[in-house]
C-alpha cells in the first residue's frame, strides 16, 4: 500500500498511469508511475495548504510552482561559457537537395524487386547518355515528387531512410548515382543537385536558444529540489522516492 501522509495511491491509479511511463519492464513502468503519482500528491497537498487548491488540479500545481520556484535568467557570461563548451551542438544542419525516380517494389515481392532494379538500371544508362532526359523520364516515378520534376527539396540527416542518405553522401553536386539505390520503397534513380555542409553558428544567432536551454535546465533542477524538500517533510509509505534520476518532473 502506497500512502502520502495517509492518502492512499490506489493500485488502479498506478495501473492507469503506467501508459505514460514506457520502460524496459512492467516493474520499471510501475515504479515510475507510482513515483509520479506520489509526486503529484505531494504537490497537490502543498498547493491546497497554500490556498492554491480547487477543481483545476493542474492549475493548482502550476500556481504552486510559480510561487515557490524562482529561476534567474542566464546572464551573458553564462551563455557565452555554454556556447564555448558546446559548439558541436550549435551547428546548422547539413542539407542535400536531390531529385529521384522511384520504381516502386514491395520488399516481399522478389520478382517485382528484380524488375524494378532492372528498370532503374536502364534509366541510369539512358541518363548517362543524355542527362537532359531526366524531366521526361521522371514521369515514370511512383513518388509524388514527380510533379516537381522528382525534386525532393532540402533533406537533412535522419529525415530519409538510411540507404537513401548513404547514396546522397556518396555523391557530389550534379552527379547521378551509378547504381539503383534500394530501399523498402523500391529502387531509386538518384541525382544530387546541391549539398550544403553544416557550419558553426555565431553566438548572436543562438544566444536566445542557449538562454532558453539554460533556463529550462535550471527550472527542472529547481523543481526537483523543491519536490525533494516536500518529500522530506512528508510521510511516504510503500515506496522510496527517487532522489535525483526518477520521474520527479513531468
Amino acid at each position: 500500500m502506497i500512502r502520502v501522509d495517509g492518502v492512499e495511491i490506489p493500485d488502479a491509479a498506478i495501473g492507469a498511469e503506467m501508459q505514460h511511463h514506457p520502460a524496459t519492464s512492467r516493474d520499471a513502468a510501475w515504479q515510475a508511475a507510482a513515483q509520479s503519482l506520489v509526486v503529484r500528491q505531494l504537490l497537490l497537498a502543498e498547493a491546497a495548504r497554500q490556498g492554491h487548491g480547487g477543481a483545476d488540479e493542474e492549475g493548482a500545481v502550476d500556481a504552486l510552482i510559480g510561487a515557490e520556484v524562482r529561476v534567474p535568467e542566464a546572464d551573458e557570461a553564462t551563455c557565452q561559457r555554454w556556447f564555448s563548451a558546446n559548439r558541436a551542438r550549435l551547428r546548422s544542419p547539413e542539407v542535400w537537395q536531390a531529385r529521384h525516380i522511384l520504381l516502386a517494389a514491395d520488399p516481399e515481392d522478389a520478382a517485382l524487386r528484380a524488375a524494378a532494379e532492372a528498370e532503374a538500371a536502364a534509366l541510369i544508362a539512358e541518363l548517362r547518355a543524355d542527362p537532359d532526359r531526366f524531366p521526361a523520364l521522371v514521369a515514370r516515378s511512383a513518388c509524388p515528387s514527380r510533379g516537381e520534376g522528382g525534386d525532393l527539396g532540402l533533406i537533412e540527416p535522419g529525415t530519409t531512410v538510411p540507404e537513401f542518405e548513404a547514396a546522397l553522401r556518396a555523391l557530389r553536386p550534379g552527379e547521378l548515382h551509378p547504381a539503383p539505390v534500394a530501399t523498402r520503397y523500391g529502387y531509386h534513380v538518384v541525382q544530387l543537385l546541391r549539398h550544403e555542409p553544416g557550419h558553426d553558428l555565431p553566438f548572436e544567432a543562438v544566444r536566445a536558444r542557449i538562454a532558453a536551454w539554460l533556463r529550462e535546465a535550471s527550472f527542472r533542477a529547481a523543481v526537483r529540489q523543491y519536490i525533494q524538500v516536500l518529500a522530506g517533510r512528508a510521510r511516504i509509505e510503500g515506496i522510496a522516492l527517487a532522489a535525483a534520476d526518477g520521474p520527479l518532473v513531468q
